[in-house]
């Protein structure tokens, strides 16, 4: 028996979780601990040698062509741009088994929820949903109700699951999507609930139907899983270990979407530029992807996310030829103290961290840069965060993602004295937004009365007379354009600044749609 058969037959196993059993939560707790073998944080964290498999012939199953027919599906998602991405994996497979999309959870006859784990918060919010969706299930026994994504690789969520949701009807995880008509059917042909979650991490699977969002931006996963293992991240837990795709398939749908006049793709991997470090027999990283991907006829390449500890001299090197690799680089430092760095595991020093930047600068003097920051980490002193503090000023961001430490379960930072009181994190913050804020603008500024080009992505949020786009180094303008625009890059004159976009003036007129 190979491995997938084995997971799949653990997987049906599994599904004997009756929605319908009185059990007590002490009675659920025993038997998810002796039948349900997967998730485990424990199994999720070896890093084994065995081989990750490698398939290019994913198909739709014959015996499920037509299991959606009449029938309608609702994804909602919660987190990062993975997640959106494997959305995009679902509604592909969705309408490849013949069902129709619709944006209306009381129209849906499957709803699943793809979440995310990486906060306390969101994972409430996807209990909230739970909550909110039993009396819509009650209405309609016949709805199948799912939780899959980084949420569901969680041994306390699937206990949590099982012992108070029973209306969920299936649970699956990160490494499985490619195995959701099955899923389906198990759900279909039982009234108890189907877990299938592996801890082992998936094998890389190639050609899986997509049904992206537009047709000006696409998202290119190039990688999966981490291995850092930084104290305060589920995510090597819940993503699974390093996975690179091979060059030729990413080059290929990178080409692909070019033909479909695509105007700017991201590349996506949880730690993005260890890109092929996994690769056996090829001497060959993310620089080495990049420099093949910005011969294609694509205007805009980005990525995200990287980690300091993998950006190396040669992904440098191809940026600064820029082209369509875009000079805006997303840099996490998470800490400006080489003391919090150390217990967070972040494997830099703040000195490593600036000498990595001034290489950057030097190769591409007008980069923009952005990072993630935590304040309030476990014994994090005022001392610290003054670090935190001068290395933003130092490295001059342009913006930052920053956000209160909370522990997550199963991680070793959960462990530690979360000692800094919630009026301390709340008060860093505070200061370090005001930081953000004041820099931000002084970025913004630097733009007014330059001309710059714009991906027009749509209408503004706040005025459909109005369209929004970005700039190479990601900067949010509003335009006053024809519709015509969108979709095209446009030449802007910018004319005003505000902290988080920019105001301009379309300087050139399109050329005139033909008629047919």
């Amino acid at each position: 028996m190979n491995m997938n058969e084995k997971q799949r037959l653990e997987g049906q196993q599994v599904a004997t979780a009756n929605s319908s059993d009185k059990k007590s939560a002490k009675d659920y707790s025993k038997y998810f601990e002796q039948v349900i073998t997967a998730p485990s944080l424990k199994d999720a964290k070896k890093r084994g040698k065995e081989e990750v498999k490698y398939h290019n012939d994913f198909a739709i199953p014959e015996e499920f062509r037509g299991m959606g027919e009449g029938r309608k599906f609702y994804i909602r998602t919660y987190g990062c741009q993975m997640n959106e991405h494997d959305t995009e994996v679902m509604a592909g497979i969705f309408l490849a088994l013949g069902y129709e999309p619709t944006d209306n959870t009381e129209d849906a006859n499957v709803i699943l929820l793809n979440t995310c784990a990486i906060r306390e918060n969101a994972e409430n919010k996807v209990f909230g949903e739970l909550g909110h969706l039993k009396a819509l299930k009650l209405e309609k026994p016949d709805l199948l109700l799912g939780v899959c994504g980084c949420m569901s690789q969680e041994e306390s969520v699937v206990n949590k699951i099982l012992k108070t949701y029973h209306h969920v009807d299936m649970i699956f995880g990160t490494h499985n999507i490619h195995r959701l008509p099955n899923i389906l059917n198990e759900a279909y042909m039982s009234k108890e609930m189907v877990v299938e979650v592996w801890s082992k991490e998936g094998d890389v699977i190639e050609n899986l139907p997509k049904v992206r969002r537009g047709k000006i931006k696409a998202w290119v996963n190039i990688m999966y899983g981490c291995d850092k293992f930084c104290t305060y991240c589920i995510v090597p837990y819940t993503r699974g270990k390093e996975r690179s795709r091979r060059p030729e398939e990413i080059i290929q749908e990178v080409r692909h979407l070019a033909a479909q006049g695509y105007q700017e793709v991201t590349l996506l991997g949880q730690n993005v530029n260890a890109y092929g470090k996994d690769l056996e027999g090829l001497n060959y990283g993310l620089g080495d992807l990049m420099d093949e991907l910005r011969k294609i006829d694509i205007p805009r390449i980005r990525f995200t996310t990287s980690h300091p500890r993998d950006f190396d001299d040669r992904l440098i090197e191809v940026l600064a030829k820029g082209g369509n690799l875009m000079d805006h680089i997303h840099l996490p430092v998470q800490s400006g103290s080489t003391d919090v760095l150390k217990i967070m595991a972040r494997k830099y020093t703040r000195e490593q961290y600036l000498e990595l930047v001034r290489k950057i600068k030097a190769a591409i003097p007008n980069v923009a840069l952005t990072t993630d920051i935590i304040v309030g980490y476990p014994n994090e002193t005022d001392e610290q965060f003054e670090e935190t503090m001068s290395l933003y000023r130092e490295v001059g961001y342009e913006l930052a993602y920053t956000f209160i430490y909370s522990p997550r379960e199963g991680t070793p930072a959960a462990k530690m004295e979360d000692n800094v009181p919630l009026e301390v994190k709340k008060e860093r913050l505070q200061r370090l937004n005001n930081l953000v804020n004041e820099l931000s603008l002084e970025a913004m500024k630097k733009h007014v009365g330059q001309t710059v080009d714009v991906l027009i992505e749509g209408e503004s949020k706040n005025n459909p007379d109005v369209l929004a786009g970005y700039t190479t180094r990601n900067k949010l303008v509003n335009v006053i354009a024809p519709k015509s625009a969108i979709g095209k890059i446009i030449k802007v004159k910018i004319t005003d600044a505000k902290t988080w976009s920019l105001n301009g003036e379309m300087v050139e007129e399109l050329e005139p749609v033909e008629v047919k």
